[in-house]
């Protein structure tokens, strides 16, 4: 039997870096290094015998330490803690960061090689019982089992007996990288484990339901690098291998980054690393799908197939969920504290239906929160992403970083379980429905294609309470999604305008009434951006329409191609909407290289035997926030308000008048209205009517996509060379919407409106009345008050290019777009909520204040 070995006296003395004089440091600000010694070699051990122990806390103390403790697996502790802090430097100093970079390798090498004897502690003695007349299992199965775990455990014995001896005796003439070097060229060992990876993981999973004396073996918990218990057996076989090579090849970045280019190592390394990367490239592809896969007590794998957080609406509320789908059942789990899983119900495949127009059972209500909250909290996660960036490169910000983190986190999930509106609804055929929210069409079709796609082949299911416990517990190791998908800290996306043409599609097998509609993601949940025409009866539409989208942090474009249906009996009891027929979807990333030439970047998206064709180029935000004054002045677009009212002998500009009164004629029913994008070249032949003046421009509005006619009245805000609510007023907008006390708030808020010039004015009350009829209609068109205030607040407010230059100092894109776009809608919404306000009644006021601001 094995016993618990004597325990060590490991010394971690925590000094003051090198080059930083005592006395300008206080010990509570000063960068800290660890140097660990121990009194000697400790033995290699099976690290689930150890436990991490509690002095591990004080390793962040600056003082002389001494600590009694089980396995060097502290040591990783220690490396791992806030204490330590690698510099990047060149010389000696990048020499002895190298120095720290392999101990720390060494000591993760040193708990590797011990989680692989852990693993053949079994071997040796099934194996013995093998050739008995009651062995626990055959040698067939012991060899399938722990295929080449001891050819990978003698590699690793190999490489850390030829590399401990250099870090002892380090100094700057020594030489490892002919050692990384011959263990990338011996990953061969490796690619043969991963090929025997499934049936090892089938065979152990079999004989762990079969026999009892191997279940109670591949029970054992083994424990990872930072002492966290990690899986059973089976789990192990895979994980512990091929994390190792990708820990390898993470160090050999860190060696040379520490490494001088003319240095002996430097090639060796560089060529190790290529070896390293080309091979963990070559199996990815063949690990992920093998994650997957638990056994039936029938002995039949049941594939994990899709996964990911859905909300569910339960009893009224919503409730994120994380939902599993199997090759034969539909598992819906709520995520514990305890980082495990707690089954809330399991619906087999073969039982599943969706929504049909017979089912009588009624959508359960559920209360909305208002746009304007969703709003809020995107700018908040938003300001929270830029603060992270900036504590990231503070002397002292990790701490402060880790709070940031985790109060972002929180905020997502709340954004998360919040923002989604688009009904799914499952059946079980002998009973009760459940009732999804999905943020976008695109995912909606997904989890009914794979669950649809999995129903033909008829796999049928009934588990007891311990089989449920039992997949329940499994679904933690097979999960694919791992965090709540909501921003990337590290791509914060783009933020602009993409320029989309969408052009012409093909592969249709029939003629059909077909349309596209565009996608893009928004703080991790998807919108539908812009909508084509229907091409009507035709295999190969030609659309050749360009669209405006605009970017909040977007990492993909997602095109989806529908037939357009006029069935009635199509019509969807949640959403009361004809359900077109997506005939196929797909997705590009928006890398940020190619987007951002000035040159279109055609692209081709192929989805079920259908290709796209699509063309997109990239406007940044600081690029397209620019006010631009028009050359020529004798048109409307980018002339000042008041000298197109002048010229035109009216109040109000003749644009304005036109696209007001025919969006209110055909387009106040429209759902998405001044949301959705009309197309670009529609807007563009638009504005060049309107700037010539052109006499059949009446004939081209009545013609026109309603979108189109949107498009045009924002684009002419937009384009102003002031913005509407003028550059002077801007600062004092700003701080009379700020103001607290609800009468100081309107005095204030009136009296900038009194100290517009008339045109202005003028032509800002007639709109905010149409915007107010457009709201109206909410039920109809999905615009509130907020969503018309998010499109025109910084349509109407935002300062020109001098005056943003005047603003406080921002770092980034996404900033401007959180500290000022918040503001800009908040005043616009102020007005919009107000009772109706008269030009009149304000200048009659007007003799009792000053215009003075």
């Amino acid at each position: 039997s094995l016993h618990d070995p004597p325990p060590l006296d490991i010394k971690v003395k925590i000094q003051q870096l090198p080059g930083s004089p005592r006395s300008k440091i206080s010990p509570q600000r000063k960068h800290l290094f660890t140097c660990v010694q121990a009194n000697k070699q400790p033995p290699l051990i099976p690290t689930h015998f150890a436990c991490l122990p509690n002095g591990v806390t004080a390793f962040t103390k600056r003082t002389l330490v001494c600590i009694r403790c089980i396995t060097t697996r502290v040591i990783i502790a220690l490396l791992h803690s806030g204490s330590v802090f690698l510099l990047q430097g060149d010389g000696e100093k990048g020499l002895e960061m190298k120095k720290l970079v392999l101990s720390g390798f060494l000591a993760s090498e040193e708990i590797y090689i011990n989680q692989l004897e852990a693993l053949l502690l079994p071997m040796r003695p099934l194996k013995a019982t093998a050739t008995t007349s009651q062995p626990v299992l055959t040698i067939q199965q012991v060899e399938t089992i722990f295929y080449k775990i001891q050819d990978i455990f003698e590699i690793h014995k190999e490489f850390y007996d030829a590399l401990l001896p250099n870090i002892q005796q380090w100094d700057e003439k020594v030489t490892v990288g002919h050692l990384f070097q011959k263990l990338a060229s011996q990953l061969g060992v490796y690619k043969a484990f991963v090929d025997n990876y499934k049936v090892a993981l089938e065979t152990a999973e079999k004989c762990s339901l079969a026999n009892g004396q191997f279940q109670k073996i591949s029970e054992v918990r083994f424990t990872d690098s930072r002492g966290d218990p990690s899986s059973s057996l089976p789990t192990a076989l895979l994980y512990k291998p091929i994390d190792r090579v990708t820990r390898s090849t993470l160090v050999l970045h860190d060696l040379l980054k520490h490494t001088p280019k003319d240095h002996p190592d430097f090639p060796l390394l560089q060529d190790a690393l290529r070896i390293s990367q080309n091979f963990l490239s070559s199996i990815n592809e063949e690990i992920d799908p093998r994650r997957t896969a638990v056994t039936t007590p029938k002995g039949e794998a049941r594939q994990l197939v899709k996964d990911g957080f859905l909300v569910e609406v339960s009893e009224s509320s919503r409730k994120l969920r994380h939902v599993f789908l199997f090759t034969d059942l539909l598992l819906c789990a709520k995520m514990k504290k305890t980082a495990q899983y707690e089954c809330k119900w399991y619906l087999p495949l073969a039982d599943l239906t969706f929504q049909t127009l017979d089912d009588s059972d009624p959508c359960p209500s559920i209360q909305v929160l208002p746009e304007h909250e969703i709003e809020e909290m995107k700018i908040k996660i938003s300001v929270l992403k830029s603060e992270i960036q900036k504590e990231k490169k503070a002397p002292k910000g990790q701490s402060r970083v880790e709070r940031l983190r985790k109060k972002m986190n929180e905020q997502e999930s709340w954004l998360l379980l919040h923002s989604p509106t688009i009904p799914f609804r499952i059946h079980n055929r002998h009973g009760k429905s459940y009732h999804f929210l999905i943020s976008s069409d695109y995912e909606r079709s997904e989890w009914r294609e794979s669950i649809q796609k999995l129903q033909k082949k008829g796999n049928a299911c009934v588990l007891s309470s311990v089989e449920l416990q039992v997949l329940t517990s499994s679904c933690f190791k097979l999960r694919t999604v791992h965090n709540i998908p909501v921003t990337n800290e590290e791509s914060p996306g783009l933020y602009g305008f993409l320029h989309v043409i969408v052009h012409s599609a093909k592969g249709f097998k029939e003629s059909a009434n077909l349309y596209c509609t565009l996608e893009v993601d928004s703080y991790g949940y998807f919108v539908s951006k812009a909508k084509t025409r229907v091409f009507r009866d035709t295999t190969e539409p030609h659309w050749n329409e360009e669209f405006e989208i605009e970017l909040e942090g977007s990492q993909y474009l997602r095109i989806l191609c529908y037939e357009n249906c006029y069935d009635k009996s199509m019509l969807n009891k949640d959403d009361n909407e004809i359900v077109d027929k997506i005939m196929g979807k797909g997705q590009v990333q928006l890398d940020p290289q190619t987007v951002q030439s000035k040159n279109w970047h055609m692209d081709v998206i192929e989805m079920n035997g259908i290709k796209v064709e699509f063309s997109m180029k990239f406007t940044s935000r600081d690029l397209s926030l620019k006010r631009t004054p028009s050359k020529k002045q004798s048109g409307v677009f980018g002339v000042k308000i008041n000298v197109v009212t002048k010229r035109e002998r009216s109040k109000v500009p003749y644009i304005v008048r036109q696209c007001i009164e025919e969006v209110e004629k055909r387009g106040i029913d429209e759902v998405g209205i001044y949301r959705i994008s009309g197309v670009a070249t529609d807007i563009q032949a638009l504005k060049a009517a309107f700037d010539t003046n052109t006499k059949d421009i009446l004939v081209m509005l009545s013609d026109m996509d309603i979108n189109a006619i949107a498009g045009t009245l924002k684009l002419y805000f937009r384009e102003l060379p002031e913005p509407l609510l003028t550059d002077r007023l801007y600062p004092a907008f700003m701080e009379g919407i700020a103001l607290s006390d609800p009468a100081a708030k309107e005095n204030c808020m009136m009296h900038l409106l009194r100290s517009l010039p008339d045109p202005n004015l003028m032509t800002f009350l007639p709109l905010l009345e149409h915007l107010k009829r457009v709201a109206e209609k909410e039920p109809i068109n999905k615009m509130s008050l907020h969503n018309l205030a998010t499109v025109f607040g910084p349509t109407l407010l935002r300062p020109s290019e001098l005056e943003s230059a005047k603003a406080l100092h921002i770092t980034s894109a996404s900033d401007i777009w959180s500290h000022d776009v918040m503001a800009q809608v908040q005043v616009l919404l102020y007005y919009l909520q107000h009772p109706p306000i008269s030009f009149a009644e304000l200048k009659r006021n007007t003799l009792y204040f000053s215009t003075d601001v």
